[in-house]
C-alpha cells in the first residue's frame, strides 16, 4: 500500500484502463493539458491526442460524440467539468444511452463512462450543485459517488468496464486527500457498498463528500459512549440495500447524510427502502441530514447551507433520545 490523492486515483485508474483496452478513449473540455482539476494530466503524453480528444465547450457534443462512439464499439469516457453542466445532456443520457438495451432487446449496449465534479467549493449556485438524484429515477443508468482514493479507483475502473452508462461523480473538494490505495491490479463491484466503520447504536448511511463528515462525527460522539456504524453506498444505483438493512437490524436507527438538498434526495430513497424493509426493527423515525432547499449561496452563507459535522451529531441524538429509547 502507498498513499495517494484523490485526483492521483482517478488518473492511474484512466491511465491503467487505456493501457488495458485500446478502446477506451477519453473526451473532454481542456483535458489535454490535465483539465481544470488537473485529473487527466499526463495521459495526452502517453496515449495522444486521438485518445484524448479535446473539444469545444458543447457538453451536449460532448455526450452525443461518446454515446455514438459507444455503439460503434467503442468505450468514451467523458468529462462533464462541473455537474451543473449535465443538465444540457439529459436527453442523451436519459432518452438514448438509457434506453439503448431495453429497446434494443439487448443486442445494443453503450458502454460510456461519464465524469464529472460535485458539490460547494465557494463558486455559487452554478457550479456546485449536487445532482445525482436527478438520474435515480432513470432504468438503465449506473450512479457512483466514491468517497475515497481507494474507492475511486477501483470503482472507476470498473465503470469503465461496464457494459451500460454510468454517471461517475467527483467531489472536487476532495482531490487533495490522500488515502491507502495499493499498487497492483483491483477493482470494485459497482453494486457494494462499504462498511467504514462499525458500530451498535445508530447506522449513519453517508454518500460522497459527507463520508469522511460523517466519520468525523462518529469519533467525537464515540468519546460520548454512542457508537455509530458508517455506512458508505459508494453506488448509488444499482444501490447495496443488503449492507444497509444488515447494519439497520443491528442498531435499529438510522441517520442518511448527503450534501444535496434533504428534500427529493438520494437520502429520502434510502430512508423509504429502511421503511419499508425494516421498519418493525427501528427504535425511531429515519433522520435525514441535507443542505437547505435553495441555490448554493457563496461564502461565508455557504457554511450555513451545507450539511456538517454537528448537524450529524444532532441527528444520531435525535434518534437516540426522541423516543426515550436511551
Amino acid at each position: 500500500m502507498r498513499k495517494i490523492t484523490y485526483r492521483a486515483a482517478i488518473n492511474e485508474a484512466l491511465r491503467e484502463e487505456m493501457a488495458r483496452d485500446d478502446k477506451v478513449f477519453l473526451i473532454g473540455e481542456d483535458i489535454s493539458p490535465g483539465g481544470l482539476f488537473g485529473v487527466t494530466k499526463g495521459l495526452a503524453g502517453g496515449f495522444g491526442l486521438d485518445r484524448v480528444i479535446d473539444t469545444p465547450i458543447a457538453e451536449t457534443s460532448i455526450i452525443g460524440a461518446s454515446i455514438g462512439a459507444s455503439l460503434a464499439g467503442l468505450r468514451p469516457v467523458a468529462e462533464i467539468m462541473f455537474v451543473d453542466f449535465i443538465l444540457v445532456c439529459m436527453d442523451g443520457i436519459c432518452n438514448w444511452a438509457a434506453k439503448q438495451r431495453f429497446t434494443s432487446g439487448g443486442k445494443v449496449s453503450v458502454p460510456v463512462t461519464i465524469r464529472t465534479t460535485y458539490g460547494a467549493g465557494g463558486a455559487g449556485p452554478h457550479h456546485g450543485q449536487c445532482l445525482e438524484a436527478c438520474f435515480q429515477n432513470i432504468p438503465g443508468l449506473k450512479l457512483v459517488m466514491p468517497s475515497t482514493p481507494y474507492d475511486a479507483k477501483g470503482l472507476l475502473k470498473s465503470a469503465v468496464r461496464d457494459n451500460d452508462p454510468v454517471l461517475f461523480f467527483e467531489d472536487k473538494m476532495s482531490y487533495d486527500d490522500e488515502g491507502e490505495v495499493p499498487e497492483g491490479e483491483y477493482a470494485i463491484p459497482l453494486s457494494r457498498a462499504d462498511v467504514k466503520r462499525t458500530g451498535k447504536d445508530v447506522t449513519i448511511v453517508a454518500i460522497g463528500s459527507m463520508v469522511k463528515r460523517a466519520l468525523a462525527a462518529a469519533e467525537g460522539l464515540a468519546g460520548q459512549g454512542i457508537e455509530c456504524e458508517v455506512i458508505d453506498p459508494r453506488t448509488i444505483l444499482p444501490l447495496d440495500e443488503g449492507t444497509i438493512l444488515d447494519s439497520v437490524m443491528k442498531t435499529r436507527r438510522a441517520v442518511v447524510v448527503h450534501e444535496a438538498p434533504r428534500r427529493g434526495g438520494v437520502g429520502a430513497e434510502i430512508a423509504a427502502v429502511i421503511a419499508e424493509k425494516a421498519f418493525d426493527e427501528l427504535e425511531s423515525p429515519v433522520e435525514r441530514v441535507g443542505a437547505l432547499f435553495t441555490p448554493i449561496p457563496r461564502p461565508p452563507f455557504e457554511s450555513i447551507y451545507l450539511p456538517n459535522k454537528e448537524k450529524i451529531v444532532d441527528a444520531v441524538r435525535r434518534t437516540l433520545y426522541k423516543r426515550g429509547s436511551v
